[in-house]
């Protein structure tokens, strides 16, 4: 075949792999952009639940004690079993980014270069399965960041990472990118800021409806049960903004795995794992850090 003709078949198809990587793209977002919709409607509905509880007030029977967020023994069992998975997830990451390491530097072939991205990015999805069941058992705890270090948790938002300032971070350690990889990320960029924006609010929505809940009736009747049980039923959607997060931060993975080549691919989920890294690293540097006289 021709040079010619041959690098024409080679754009042509290039061509036609980022038509399809696109419209892939804009599938997920149009799916992720009904999710978020389905969570406005819902936070609609709970004002209008608000708006009926004031007007009628709240029935209090049945037992919400032991039953909901952060109460009972088996919530403090599943914390636990949490921490546990989680130390073992860091473990295992630990030592797929050594094997990953070594293949980059000893230039393995792309084959097995992407069978050791594909673990590594399985790994990580493995962690928004445990979260997701860790959010069921007690929410507030995995939003809080008890179980990061203290510097992940000073840049914790909705119980983990935020995509976008990910994407800055990774960018500059990666090869020289080409001008349309350069494109696609900026505008996943731009994607995940809208929907981080979208999911903000709507937990800030969350926030006054629960503060509104909480102070509905008269202050000072002797019982605070009915504003406690009506906020405890609000609280539960705190569950499903965990998982829209980790949506996110999984689809902001999975696209950027189709942008970038294997090689590419692999370098950034090495520069994740060393940002990770690093911040838990500062975190026993700020914690041993000598401490001024009185």
């Amino acid at each position: 075949m021709d040079p010619l003709d041959m690098l024409t078949t080679t754009v042509q198809r290039r061509l036609a792999q980022n038509r399809e990587a696109a419209r892939k793209s804009r599938l997920r977002k149009k799916a992720y952009v009904q999710q978020l919709e389905t969570s406005r409607l819902r936070l609609m509905q709970l004002e209008q639940e608000l708006h009926q509880t004031r007007q009628q007030g709240v029935n209090t029977g049945g037992d919400f004690g032991a039953s909901h967020l952060g109460i009972s023994g088996a919530v403090t069992s599943g914390i636990t079993a949490f921490e546990m998975e989680y130390g073992r997830w860091v473990e295992k990451n630990n030592k797929q980014l050594i094997e990953l390491r070594s293949a980059l530097d000893s230039r393995q072939s792309e084959a097995e270069l992407s069978t050791l991205v594909d673990n590594v990015m399985k790994h990580y999805f493995e962690l928004f399965q445990l979260k997701q069941t860790a959010a069921k058992a007690d929410v507030f705890y995995l939003m809080s960041g008890m179980w990061k270090t203290i510097a992940e948790r000073f840049f914790l938002w909705v119980g983990g990472f935020r995509p976008s300032e990910l994407l800055k971070v990774l960018v500059p350690q990666l090869d020289p990118l080409a001008e349309n990889q350069l494109l696609e990320i900026c505008n996943l960029r731009r994607s995940c800021q809208q929907a981080e924006d979208a999911l903000s609010q709507g937990l800030d929505k969350l926030q006054e409806i629960v503060v509104d809940t909480l102070a509905a009736g008269q202050m000072d009747d002797g019982s605070c049960i009915p504003q406690i049980a009506a906020t405890m039923d609000k609280l539960r959607d705190l569950v499903s903004f965990v998982n829209q997060a980790d949506h996110l931060r999984r689809e902001t993975l999975n696209q950027m795995s189709q942008i970038l080549t294997t090689y590419q691919a692999a370098q950034g989920l090495l520069a994740l794992g060393d940002y990770l890294e690093r911040l838990r690293a500062l975190s026993s540097f700020w914690a041993t850090r000598p401490r001024e006289a009185a």
